[in-house]
């Protein structure tokens, strides 16, 4: 139950009526009768919440950064019309725009209300309750009530270096030889013969072929296909770090959507894990919508990344020799005392790429002058980049790659070095 603000007015009204005409306590006990007599009328003459019926429909997913519609509808079985206000909660972080709407609800109807979602944060936001109250016909009461009614909207990474995604993909039909502009010389995989051209690696002509036709042929070549490859997650400790407005682990993702789609394209068959101390999330030769799914809701846990376990489940999951890109932080501490004394094991087998984000703001530190304050950042940051330089030296002693770059210039690296990889025809 709740009263509104003509109760208010009415009792103010009341007291002036009972102050200038009937100055006695039983001109205070006959207003409060009627006002009571009144409010309890207007409650039993409102429309009853109880008995209400609620369905949700809409959006089940957006981007981050990207507006979603879900709709409630509200049917009314009583004989009495529900006049009053809806209010559909969720999360601030689900980023409603109103959560609150008038609504008039005849008896036998339904009526739709649809909620604007501009989510701030990955992951599932589940629907809070719902609230309406039902005023009665006076506007002096209202019957109010609760119900759960169950939805959640799954905010998946935004995927803003897919902008990136034409001009890389031009560069593997390149690779391929679908276009006019032919890359010549590296390959693995046998594709067709034709006849030689000025300029073409006499190691591939096919002497053979060439003792059948009445022209000299050569071997073309295109990269292979179908390889395994296998994208890591570190969602420890490290990946909860704040790059500019964001955790590493979110520029991490964008890389991974960006290198996953660009394999997926080549032919690549293209799996996920997400580990720290356990396995958070897994994807095994699915599509890459199956993959932005998976990565939804993963959080960086405050817990320093088990390498040792990372690599078993690396090693369990990937049997046959695969490229493994893992994206983790380059902190001297945790890679010399985790990762490097297991590296050995892992890449006996399998062709290891390191990814990492850097803050632009340590390079930024590092040019810093002026001041002794500025000279001593200076000082921090140039002692953060070498550390940084030394684990790329000791990982690429282990022959394993590493690509450093900030948030923005990530994912397009990735990608290039990925590029590189396929052209060269390294696993």
């Amino acid at each position: 139950m709740a009263i509104t603000a003509r109760v208010g007015v009415l009792a103010v009204i009341g007291a002036v009526v009972v102050g200038l005409g009937a100055p006695s306590w039983g001109g205070v006990a006959a207003v409060a009768g009627v006002l009571l007599l009144l409010v309890l009328l207007d409650l039993a003459l409102a429309g009853a919440v109880r008995g209400l019926r609620f369905t949700r429909s809409g959006a089940t997913s957006t981007r981050l950064g990207e507006a979603a519609d879900v709709h409630l509808t509200i049917a009314n079985p009583g004989n009495r019309p529900v006049r009053g206000l809806v209010r559909d909660a969720w999360p601030p972080s689900a980023g409603a725009e109103r959560d609150r709407h008038p609504a008039t609800i005849p008896p036998g109807e339904r009526r739709t209300i649809t909620v604007t979602l501009r989510p701030t944060r990955r992951g599932e936001r589940p629907a809070a309750r719902v609230t309406v109250r039902s005023t009665g016909p006076l506007g002096l009461a209202a019957r109010q009530g609760s119900h759960r009614v169950p939805w959640a909207v799954r905010v998946l990474p935004p995927f803003h270096s897919r902008r990136h995604l034409p001009s890389r993909l031009a560069r593997l039909q390149q690779l391929d030889g679908r276009q006019a502009a032919l890359v010549r010389g590296a390959g693995t995989e046998f594709d067709s013969l034709r006849e030689y051209v000025i300029g073409d690696d006499v190691r591939s002509i096919d002497w053979r072929a060439t003792a059948r036709a009445a022209d000299v042929m050569v071997r073309t070549w295109r990269p292979e296909r179908d390889r395994h490859v296998l994208l890591v997650l570190d969602t420890g400790r490290t990946s909860a770090g704040r790059v500019g407005d964001e955790p590493r682990l979110d520029a991490m993702m964008e890389a991974a959507l960006l290198l996953a789609t660009l394999a997926t394209r080549a032919g690549d068959r293209v799996d996920l894990l997400a580990y720290d101390r356990q396995l958070r999330a897994k994807v095994s030769g699915r599509d890459v919508a199956t993959l932005v799914n998976a990565m939804a809701p993963l959080e960086p846990s405050l817990l320093e990344t088990d390498a040792r376990g990372l690599v078993g489940e690396v090693l369990r999951r990937a049997r046959h020799r695969s490229l493994v890109v893992l994206l983790t932080g380059l902190d001297a501490a945790p890679l010399e005392e985790g990762l490097l004394p297991v590296l050995p094991s892992l890449t006996s087998r399998h062709r290891l790429l390191v990814a990492s984000v850097a803050d632009p703001r340590i390079a930024e530190m590092a040019r810093g002058r002026g001041t002794a304050e500025a000279v001593y950042d200076a000082a921090a940051a140039e002692r953060t980049l070498a550390d940084r330089r030394h684990v790329t030296a000791l990982l690429g002693r282990h022959g394993v790659e590493v690509v450093d770059a900030v948030p923005d210039e990530l994912p397009p690296a990735l990608a290039d070095r990925y590029l590189a990889m396929k052209a060269a025809a390294t696993p």
